[in-house]
């Protein structure tokens, strides 16, 4: 038999900006993004896990519109009065009680960036920055 061939896939930035639309669209307007501790569950199926230390919704345009492939924050992220004491490890981005999208946080390393990974109750928890990147450069 011939050896399996892999290869990989390319997609013109019409067709990466167009996947990041969907992203935000299927989300929805102004969802929940929630600061948590602990590792992120397996997927966002996965019941959630860790403690809340911030919640804030998000605006109604909470993403710019997506340009070279990739897509921004929109708008101010921020939470006016944490939830909990600890430190923010992963994060859920959710619609009611559907999560859609979970990764990790920190300052200057993980998927989303804050001002301050070791929160207070009753501190202001600010995201510093958020991009997401469509495959198939």
């Amino acid at each position: 038999p011939l050896p399996e061939v892999t290869m990989s896939l390319q997609f013109s930035t019409t067709l990466r900006n167009a996947l990041l639309a969907a992203v935000e669209s299927t989300i929805g307007t102004a969802p929940t993004l929630e600061i948590r501790t602990g590792a992120a569950p397996a997927n966002c199926g996965t019941a959630d896990s860790g403690t809340v230390l911030a919640t804030m919704t998000l605006p109604s345009d909470w993403m710019a519109a997506a340009s070279g492939g990739s897509k921004a924050l929109a708008g101010t992220w921020e939470d006016l009065t944490a939830d909990a004491t600890g430190t923010a490890a992963h994060f859920r981005i959710k619609a009611g009680a559907t999560c859609h999208m979970q990764g990790t946080c920190g300052m200057g390393s993980g998927d989303l960036q804050l001002d301050n990974t070791s929160i207070a109750t009753g501190q202001k928890v600010t995201i510093t920055s958020f991009t997401l990147t469509a495959p198939g450069v």
